[in-house]
């Protein structure tokens, strides 16, 4: 049973807020991106995974192509220009942990997704961050 205090856990919530921030800051000069101290400050964060927090906003960043290919294709209806800013970036992080950059276990990926995703998206958001990342998981069983 995960904690809410598990390094990973923390980790990935960081990398959420990072990522989500880093949007923000795209192409705009004269705004700095939140230092990652900052984050750990306001969230009152003791101890996190610095290396899973790195390899998730290096791999999404460098990755962001292809597990968006992925999420326009299991989520067809859903244009990524008109996802939830905040579901778009949890669906990012699982899709490069349980699938693409295969750092995690895909179904430990989907939970931590659906977790994340109730704390900080919407009513929805848990079940649409489910509906996707469930129809990526049943075509790679298919495809093992």
């Amino acid at each position: 049973m995960k904690r809410a205090s598990d390094p990973r856990h923390l980790a990935r919530i960081l990398a959420l807020q990072r990522l989500f921030s880093s949007y923000f800051n795209s192409g705009n000069q004269d705004v700095d991106e939140i230092p990652v101290e900052q984050l750990i400050e306001l969230d009152e964060i003791e101890e996190y995974n610095l290396e899973l927090f790195n390899g998730i906003v290096d791999g999404v960043n460098s990755q962001k192509e292809e597990i968006d290919n992925l999420i326009t294709k299991y989520a067809p209806q859903w244009p990524i220009s008109q996802m939830k800013l905040v579901d778009l970036q949890i669906l990012r992080i699982a899709i490069l942990e349980g699938f693409v950059g295969k750092i995690t276990p895909p179904k430990v990926a989907i939970d931590e997704a659906i977790e994340i995703a109730k704390d900080f998206g919407g009513d929805s958001s848990g079940k649409f961050v489910n509906g996707v990342l469930g129809a990526i998981y049943e075509e790679a069983k298919k495809d093992e």
